[in-house]
């Protein structure tokens, strides 16, 4: 029986990627996306996988989309957190709108799939929960205290989950990219770009598929003993 896999933002960027890396691997992957209709259908045509269209923020629609994905392909052994939105601005400039959205679309998200994932991973003493943090959880970023604190959230849930299900037989562990070269980095300024370059020891933006590929290690029986860990794939820009 084939394993399933969810993957949230899943259709553009680093969930691309990430669900194009499961499938190889032999997973049923399923995309989960909100907005953008013309990259989800692209990611349709060039996969063969499903995509879903619901709001990770939003519990109930969490619920549903879940029992939709179980009632449609099976239980789901894999879950990767990485949907995730941006609004910057300095805090004191912030309007709270643009700090609860972060919040709750990239830290909320997180709690909405794993506690209604969880559940059937226990009773089946198996699963593996991957969430897409950020080295700007890590060190912190000028105009993104929204983003860095949900980012440094995820880490925290990470750890806390990982106690809760090892005896389980389930794994959580989070990823920290760096700067990535992805659709939101290709919107930057050149002359930013070269800045944050200058900044990574290996003088160069990271690929998609290079997190992709810790994902997948993540997700196999090889990494069956690592659990709670935080891995850090920013090209040695941020060593902690």
């Amino acid at each position: 029986m084939k394993k399933i896999a969810i993957v949230t933002g899943g259709t553009r960027g680093i969930g691309h990627a990430i669900a194009l890396a499961l499938k190889a691997d032999g997973y049923d992957v399923i995309a989960t996306y909100h907005g953008n209709e013309e990259a989800a259908q692209k990611f349709r045509n060039e996969t063969g996988c499903e995509a879903l269209k619901f709001d990770v923020a939003d519990y109930a629609a969490c619920e549903d989309a879940v029992k939709k994905v179980e009632a449609g392909h099976g239980p789901v052994q894999i879950l990767v957190n990485n949907a995730g939105i941006t609004r910057d601005g300095m805090l004191h400039k912030m309007p709270k709108e643009n700090w609860h959205d972060v919040i709750e679309t990239n830290l909320t998200s997180c709690f909405n799939m794993c506690r209604l994932v969880v559940p059937g991973m226990r009773e089946r003493n198996f699963g593996r929960i991957i969430n897409i943090s950020s080295i700007n959880g890590q060190k912190g970023q000028f105009g993104q205290v929204n983003y860095s604190a949900a980012k440094a959230g995820i880490l925290g849930l990470t750890r806390a989950l990982a106690t809760e299900v090892a005896a389980k037989g389930i794994t959580v562990n989070a990823i920290c990219p760096g700067y990535i070269e992805t659709d939101m980095t290709a919107g930057m300024k050149q002359e930013v770009l070269d800045s944050i370059i200058r900044q990574i020891p290996v003088t160069r933006m990271g690929q998609p598929d290079e997190i992709a590929a810790l994902v997948s290690f993540l997700a196999s029986e090889k990494a069956a003993f690592i659990t709670g860990a935080t891995i850090a794939a920013n090209g040695g820009q941020y060593m902690s």
